[in-house]
């Protein structure tokens, strides 16, 4: 595997960002792994990261290289702050960077296919949040979407204040929008298309646990192809790293 930081600027955002990217190499066991065989086009998988993270630290927090080291797949890892991949009311228009501007630079920069079912998406706590968000917006672009421990019911991180309001506006106006993941099941459902795969799973110790139930419940009685998954955790990087493998095992069969 290779490991690449990549410093780039972005129109969307208007300044200079960064991702961490890792590619498939073929070492044939010779670093303790295997690589994959090279191709001329990849499937590609978003990985997101939380609220007090950067593009950085799932390579620093679990073994996300090695997992996917025999897997032929490229792993884009961008940074977004602290904006909860949302076109912020006061701030930065993550969300059209993170949907428009970044596959177009991933595309220009490495060979990733542009295939629907060779696109994923999934991230942890507002990774979480923004991997359905992109899925759920833009289900012609993602084969499959995956949130651990994710932010279910944006409602629920009002306790940021004024932070809230900055990303989100009015809270008034976020129940029923393109914000509200529950809105965009609702109205996901409603059409005649085909839907994304999503899995979701939780630590029943995890603050978000309720959050996730609840948002469980709801999207049993829909029309997805839905995965839910829970065992004994907190909001915390071991059950993050232990169930990425399952996530990487999920997304990837055929």
């Amino acid at each position: 595997m290779a490991l690449i930081k990549c410093d780039f600027f972005s129109e969307a955002l208007g300044m200079s960002t960064s991702m961490h990217v890792i590619l498939p190499q073929n070492t044939q066991g010779q670093i303790g792994m295997n690589g994959a065989e090279s191709k001329d086009r990849y499937p590609v998988l978003y990985l997101l990261h939380g609220l007090s993270d950067d593009d950085s630290i799932w390579c620093r927090r679990t073994s996300i290289e090695r997992y996917v080291s025999e897997l032929g797949i490229i792993v884009v890892m961008p940074n977004v702050g602290r904006g909860f991949y949302t076109d912020m009311e006061k701030g930065y228009k993550y969300f059209t960077f993170i949907s428009e501007e970044l596959p177009k630079v991933v595309a220009s920069f490495f060979h990733v296919s542009d295939k629907r079912e060779d696109t994923y998406v999934a991230g942890l706590s507002m990774g979480g949040y923004g991997a359905y968000k992109l899925a759920l917006t833009y289900p012609e672009r993602y084969a499959a979407a995956a949130s651990l421990s994710g932010a279910m019911n944006i409602m629920e991180t009002k306790h940021l204040g004024e932070e809230f309001n900055n990303i989100f506006g009015d809270e008034k106006n976020v129940l029923g929008s393109k914000n509200d993941l529950y809105y965009l099941v609702q109205e996901l459902d409603k059409k005649n298309i085909q839907k994304p795969r999503l899995f979701q799973c939780c630590g029943t110790e995890d603050f978000l646990y309720q959050d996730n139930i609840d948002f469980k419940n709801m999207i049993e009685k829909r029309n997805f192809d839905y995965t839910y998954f829970e065992e004994p955790g907190i909001h915390e990087w071991g059950f993050w790293d232990r169930n990425i493998q399952k996530v990487l095992d999920w997304m990837l069969k055929k």
